[in-house]
């Protein structure tokens, strides 16, 4: 099955929110790759800042993967077959940044190909911001400084806009857009996504109360925004939390053995 999470933006921190994000990253992997999914993130668009990597491993690091990161500026010092690392993973994440950067980055070094290969194989790709509208014909990027419209891979149709309701000017150049010819497509708050499988439409999901997506479509010289239902996801508890209750689960199973719990 083909299938890509299109993210409005979100973080890996501790806060509920990112580990509800974190967690369905990791059952998404999961369903493909089994125990120990493997998890790569490409961090290009916002240069392979090593505070967004080390996030990342503090996301997964301690969870029931294999967690990895490709670094296109580092290769001089950190080479490695490209191809045959993105291909033997379960889930590709793409971070946020620059979406023009990004892609020009990409096609120096043929990722965009490598990566409409890994969706056909069934790889999960996933990313947020400038890591979301890049699978779409188009989206709103700030790369240049103010909002306007860029083209993407086009592994999905239409055309996306993130941190909708957070950057107002982004949601009003993204309607303008569309009023003038743009594909239509999604709005994504932060801590909202979509989730493509197959054919099918995408599930809307939010991490966050409040946080929405919504269809945006021109209708007889206008454009309509309709907010889409979404599945809310529950954050799981804190790494030393799962910690402490697996040692109490542990305990009271010695103890029920020994027969002190009756």
């Amino acid at each position: 099955m083909r299938r890509i999470l299109a993210l409005g933006g979100h973080d890996f921190t501790s806060r509920p929110p990112d580990r509800a994000v974190s967690e369905l990253l990791l059952r998404l992997a999961g369903e493909r790759g089994g125990e120990r999914p493997r998890i790569c993130i490409l961090p290009t668009a916002s240069g392979d800042p090593t505070e967004q990597i080390a996030r990342f491993y503090q996301a997964f690091g301690g969870r029931r993967c294999e967690p990895s990161d490709v670094s296109l500026f580092r290769l001089g010092r950190r080479p490695m077959a490209l191809r045959d690392h993105l291909l033997s993973q379960d889930l590709i994440y793409v971070g946020g940044g620059s979406m023009v950067n990004l892609l020009a980055v990409w096609e120096a070094h043929d990722i965009a190909s490598i990566l409409s290969l890994a969706w056909r194989r069934g790889i999960v790709l996933a990313g947020q911001s400038a890591g979301a509208m890049c699978w779409f014909e188009a989206g709103i990027t700030k790369s240049s400084g103010s909002p306007l419209a860029a083209a993407g891979l086009a592994l999905l149709p239409g055309s996306l806009c993130v941190h909708y309701n957070n950057e107002p000017e982004r949601r009003a150049a993204y309607l303008e857009a569309v009023g003038a010819g743009m594909p239509a497509g999604y709005g994504l708050d932060d801590y909202a996504g979509l989730l493509w499988e197959g054919e099918d439409s995408p599930t809307a999901v939010t991490a966050r109360r409040g946080a929405r997506a919504y269809r945006v479509r021109r209708e007889g010289g206008e454009v309509l925004e309709s907010p889409l239902p979404a599945r809310f996801l529950p954050a799981p508890a804190p790494a030393a939390l799962r910690e402490d209750i697996a040692e109490f689960r542990q305990l009271a199973g010695m103890r029920r053995r020994a027969g002190w719990l009756g």
